[in-house]
């Protein structure tokens, strides 16, 4: 294992090593798919982890791979935690989602919410990472460095759509 191995979260090496295992470096929808699947089933008490596409033709937010209830389809920029996570290319932690105002709720029994943008070294919008929880307060500082470095590991693997 390299040293630039050691220092990056475990979440962050199992992306790697999948994707690179399955060779489909270049097939971006697929690893957004896995990535999905990686976050929720190795992020404890997570019940809803996937991705909001950005599609600049619409300035829409779009539904992508993602695991968990069934979720909104499109999501104009500035709206709900994933519109403001993309318009202020910052990552929002939302301890209580009921506290949110403008919160779109999905899923009843999620209580809180970690949105990451997913945004090339270029400056181009790619989408936004979006991770529920059923308990409230769920992500601290650790997992939000975590998940930031994930989307930047992931970030070689999707530039494409």
């Amino acid at each position: 294992m390299t040293e630039i191995q050691q220092n990056k979260p475990l979440i962050s090496q199992l992306l790697d090593t999948w994707i690179q295992g399955e060779a489909s470096e270049t097939y971006a929808l697929a690893n957004y798919a896995n990535a999905a699947a990686i976050i929720f089933q190795n992020v404890s008490a997570v019940n809803w982890a996937g991705f909001y596409l950005y599609h600049a033709e619409t300035n829409t937010l779009a539904l992508g791979p993602f695991l968990g209830k069934p979720a909104t389809a499109l999501i104009a920029p500035d709206k709900g935690v994933v519109g403001q996570s993309f318009t202020s290319q910052q990552t929002i932690v939302v301890p209580d989602v009921y506290a949110f105002p403008g919160h779109i709720v999905c899923d009843v029994d999620s209580n809180s919410e970690i949105t990451i943008p997913i945004t090339t070294a270029s400056g181009q919008k790619l989408g936004v990472l979006d991770i529920d929880s059923t308990e409230r307060n769920r992500f601290g500082k650790q997992e939000q460095a975590d998940l930031e470095n994930f989307v930047q590991a992931l970030l070689q693997y999707v530039k494409l759509v």
